[in-house]
Protein backbone atom coordinates (compact mmCIF):
# COMPACT_ATOMS: atom_id res chain seq x y z
CA UNK A 1 0.00 0.00 0.00
CA UNK A 2 1.31 3.72 -1.13
CA UNK A 3 1.80 5.26 2.08
CA UNK A 4 -0.01 8.77 0.95
CA UNK A 5 1.58 11.78 2.36
CA UNK A 6 -0.30 14.18 1.00
CA UNK A 7 -2.79 13.68 3.02
CA UNK A 8 -0.91 13.71 6.81
CA UNK A 9 1.11 17.39 4.77
CA UNK A 10 -0.91 18.22 1.95
CA UNK A 11 1.64 21.11 1.55
CA UNK A 12 4.68 19.25 1.07
CA UNK A 13 6.50 19.98 -2.79
CA UNK A 14 9.48 17.41 -2.80
CA UNK A 15 10.09 14.25 -1.06
CA UNK A 16 12.80 11.49 -1.22
CA UNK A 17 10.92 8.17 -1.47
CA UNK A 18 11.73 4.42 -2.87
CA UNK A 19 10.54 2.83 -5.44
CA UNK A 20 8.60 -0.55 -4.58
CA UNK A 21 7.43 -2.02 -7.56
CA UNK A 22 8.16 -1.26 -11.67
CA UNK A 23 5.67 -2.82 -14.48
CA UNK A 24 7.00 -0.97 -17.87
CA UNK A 25 6.33 2.34 -17.48
CA UNK A 26 4.05 2.11 -14.38
CA UNK A 27 5.51 2.41 -10.75
CA UNK A 28 4.58 2.33 -7.66
CA UNK A 29 6.27 3.89 -4.34
CA UNK A 30 7.00 3.75 -0.55
CA UNK A 31 5.02 6.93 -0.37
CA UNK A 32 4.22 9.58 -2.28
CA UNK A 33 3.29 13.50 -1.70
CA UNK A 34 2.12 12.98 -5.91
CA UNK A 35 -1.54 12.66 -5.88
CA UNK A 36 -3.78 10.65 -7.96
CA UNK A 37 -7.31 11.96 -9.78
CA UNK A 38 -9.95 11.09 -7.12
CA UNK A 39 -13.12 12.86 -6.57
CA UNK A 40 -13.70 15.20 -9.31
CA UNK A 41 -9.95 16.77 -8.52
CA UNK A 42 -7.01 16.52 -11.19
CA UNK A 43 -3.84 14.94 -10.21
CA UNK A 44 -0.84 16.84 -9.42
CA UNK A 45 1.74 17.33 -12.03
CA UNK A 46 5.74 17.03 -11.31
CA UNK A 47 8.34 14.51 -11.86
CA UNK A 48 9.16 11.06 -10.03
CA UNK A 49 13.03 10.40 -10.12
CA UNK A 50 13.72 13.30 -12.81
CA UNK A 51 10.84 12.43 -14.69
CA UNK A 52 7.94 13.26 -15.91
CA UNK A 53 4.54 11.88 -14.54
CA UNK A 54 2.25 11.06 -17.78
CA UNK A 55 -1.00 9.75 -15.88
CA UNK A 56 -1.58 9.21 -11.86
CA UNK A 57 -3.97 6.51 -11.30
CA UNK A 58 -5.49 4.85 -7.77
CA UNK A 59 -5.35 0.94 -8.07
CA UNK A 60 -6.79 -0.18 -4.91
CA UNK A 61 -4.90 1.46 -2.03
CA UNK A 62 -1.82 1.99 -4.42
CA UNK A 63 -1.53 4.80 -6.41
CA UNK A 64 0.41 3.93 -10.21
CA UNK A 65 2.48 6.54 -11.93
CA UNK A 66 2.95 6.21 -15.45
CA UNK A 67 5.96 7.43 -17.15
CA UNK A 68 7.51 7.98 -20.21
CA UNK A 69 8.89 5.31 -22.08
CA UNK A 70 12.79 4.08 -21.48
CA UNK A 71 13.05 5.35 -18.38
CA UNK A 72 15.57 3.43 -15.69
CA UNK A 73 13.99 3.19 -12.47
CA UNK A 74 13.77 -0.10 -10.37
CA UNK A 75 12.62 -1.32 -7.54
CA UNK A 76 14.44 -0.28 -4.61
CA UNK A 77 15.69 2.88 -5.87
CA UNK A 78 15.98 6.07 -4.20
CA UNK A 79 14.13 8.75 -5.55
CA UNK A 80 13.41 12.46 -5.28
CA UNK A 81 9.41 13.59 -6.46
CA UNK A 82 8.70 17.12 -7.15
CA UNK A 83 5.16 18.57 -7.43
CA UNK A 84 3.82 21.86 -9.36
CA UNK A 85 3.37 23.64 -5.87
CA UNK A 86 1.68 26.53 -7.23
CA UNK A 87 -0.79 24.51 -9.33
CA UNK A 88 -1.72 21.95 -6.31
CA UNK A 89 -2.48 25.06 -4.43
CA UNK A 90 -4.62 26.50 -6.78
CA UNK A 91 -6.18 23.41 -6.55
CA UNK A 92 -6.55 23.09 -2.69
CA UNK A 93 -8.19 26.82 -2.78
CA UNK A 94 -10.53 25.45 -5.48
CA UNK A 95 -11.71 22.11 -4.53
CA UNK A 96 -12.50 23.66 -0.58
CA UNK A 97 -14.23 26.77 -2.55
CA UNK A 98 -16.10 24.09 -4.09
CA UNK A 99 -16.74 21.90 -1.11
CA UNK A 100 -18.39 25.55 0.89
CA UNK A 101 -20.24 26.22 -1.79
CA UNK A 102 -21.76 22.78 -2.01
CA UNK A 103 -22.87 22.30 1.10
CA UNK A 104 -24.73 25.53 1.50
CA UNK A 105 -26.23 24.68 -1.57
CA UNK A 106 -27.75 21.47 -0.20
CA UNK A 107 -29.05 23.61 3.20
CA UNK A 108 -30.39 26.24 0.54
CA UNK A 109 -32.17 24.02 -2.20
CA UNK A 110 -34.40 21.12 -0.45
CA UNK A 111 -34.04 17.62 -2.78
CA UNK A 112 -31.22 19.15 -4.56
CA UNK A 113 -29.34 15.87 -5.87
CA UNK A 114 -25.14 16.35 -7.15
CA UNK A 115 -24.33 14.81 -9.94
CA UNK A 116 -20.93 15.70 -10.89
CA UNK A 117 -18.33 17.68 -9.88
CA UNK A 118 -14.19 18.68 -11.30
CA UNK A 119 -11.48 20.61 -9.90
CA UNK A 120 -8.74 22.06 -12.39
CA UNK A 121 -6.56 24.58 -11.59
CA UNK A 122 -8.66 27.32 -13.15
CA UNK A 123 -11.74 26.88 -12.28
CA UNK A 124 -14.24 24.12 -10.22
CA UNK A 125 -17.35 22.81 -11.17
CA UNK A 126 -20.47 21.56 -9.60
CA UNK A 127 -23.44 19.71 -11.67
CA UNK A 128 -26.94 19.18 -10.56
CA UNK A 129 -30.39 18.16 -11.36
CA UNK A 130 -32.13 21.05 -10.50
CA UNK A 131 -35.53 22.60 -12.69
CA UNK A 132 -34.76 26.31 -11.84
CA UNK A 133 -32.43 28.94 -12.49
CA UNK A 134 -29.62 28.37 -9.34
CA UNK A 135 -28.01 31.16 -10.18
CA UNK A 136 -31.05 32.89 -8.02
CA UNK A 137 -29.27 31.52 -4.62
CA UNK A 138 -26.12 32.69 -5.94
CA UNK A 139 -26.39 36.07 -3.55
CA UNK A 140 -26.58 34.31 -0.33
CA UNK A 141 -24.39 31.43 -1.37
CA UNK A 142 -21.21 33.96 -1.55
CA UNK A 143 -22.35 35.97 1.35
CA UNK A 144 -22.55 32.45 3.32
CA UNK A 145 -19.25 31.43 1.91
CA UNK A 146 -17.33 34.52 2.50
CA UNK A 147 -18.10 34.68 6.09
CA UNK A 148 -16.75 31.16 6.26
CA UNK A 149 -13.76 32.33 4.35
CA UNK A 150 -13.27 35.49 7.04
CA UNK A 151 -13.47 33.77 9.65
CA UNK A 152 -10.43 31.87 8.73
CA UNK A 153 -11.26 28.65 10.42
CA UNK A 154 -9.36 25.77 11.12
CA UNK A 155 -10.26 22.09 9.00
CA UNK A 156 -9.55 19.21 10.45
CA UNK A 157 -8.91 16.59 7.67
CA UNK A 158 -8.51 13.39 9.32
CA UNK A 159 -9.18 9.32 8.48
CA UNK A 160 -12.87 8.69 9.28
CA UNK A 161 -11.33 4.37 8.53
CA UNK A 162 -7.84 4.57 7.93
CA UNK A 163 -7.77 0.17 7.02
CA UNK A 164 -10.04 1.05 4.42
CA UNK A 165 -8.23 4.60 3.22
CA UNK A 166 -11.60 7.10 4.06
CA UNK A 167 -10.99 10.39 5.26
CA UNK A 168 -13.17 13.48 5.68
CA UNK A 169 -12.99 17.10 6.48
CA UNK A 170 -14.38 19.15 9.15
CA UNK A 171 -15.08 22.92 10.18
CA UNK A 172 -16.78 21.94 13.57
CA UNK A 173 -20.71 23.41 13.63
CA UNK A 174 -20.92 23.65 10.30
CA UNK A 175 -20.03 20.73 8.33
CA UNK A 176 -18.32 17.14 8.00
CA UNK A 177 -18.19 15.80 4.91
CA UNK A 178 -16.68 12.66 3.30
CA UNK A 179 -13.37 13.83 1.27
CA UNK A 180 -10.48 11.97 -0.09
CA UNK A 181 -8.88 14.98 -1.59
CA UNK A 182 -6.10 17.60 -0.67
CA UNK A 183 -7.50 20.05 2.04
CA UNK A 184 -6.07 23.45 3.25
CA UNK A 185 -5.58 24.43 6.70
CA UNK A 186 -7.68 27.08 6.95
CA UNK A 187 -10.67 28.49 5.17
CA UNK A 188 -8.92 32.14 5.15
CA UNK A 189 -6.94 30.21 2.43
CA UNK A 190 -9.62 30.48 0.21
CA UNK A 191 -9.78 33.65 -0.77
CA UNK A 192 -12.67 35.76 -2.74
CA UNK A 193 -15.07 33.29 -4.07
CA UNK A 194 -17.16 34.05 -7.28
CA UNK A 195 -20.02 32.06 -9.13
CA UNK A 196 -20.89 31.60 -12.91
CA UNK A 197 -24.39 29.54 -13.81
CA UNK A 198 -24.70 27.20 -16.89
CA UNK A 199 -27.45 25.60 -17.95
CA UNK A 200 -26.18 22.02 -19.36
CA UNK A 201 -29.31 20.26 -20.41
CA UNK A 202 -32.88 20.01 -19.34
CA UNK A 203 -33.06 20.10 -15.25
CA UNK A 204 -29.79 20.13 -14.90
CA UNK A 205 -27.51 23.33 -13.49
CA UNK A 206 -23.73 24.06 -13.03
CA UNK A 207 -22.12 26.04 -10.85
CA UNK A 208 -18.57 27.17 -11.87
CA UNK A 209 -16.57 28.11 -8.67
CA UNK A 210 -13.70 30.67 -8.82
CA UNK A 211 -11.42 31.97 -6.72
CA UNK A 212 -8.64 35.21 -6.80
CA UNK A 213 -5.08 34.70 -7.67
CA UNK A 214 -2.67 35.00 -4.46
Amino acid sequence: MTKKLFWKDPYLANLESIVESVAGNSVTLRETIFFAFSGGQESDSGIIGGYPVVEARISGLDILYVLPEGHRLKPGKTVRIEIDWDRRYRLMRLHFAAELILELVYVELDNVEKIGAHISPDKARIDFHWTENISSIFPKLISQAQFLVEQDLEIISAYSDEDSQQRYWEIPAFARVPCGGTHLKRTGEVGKIALKRKNIGKGKERIEVYADEK
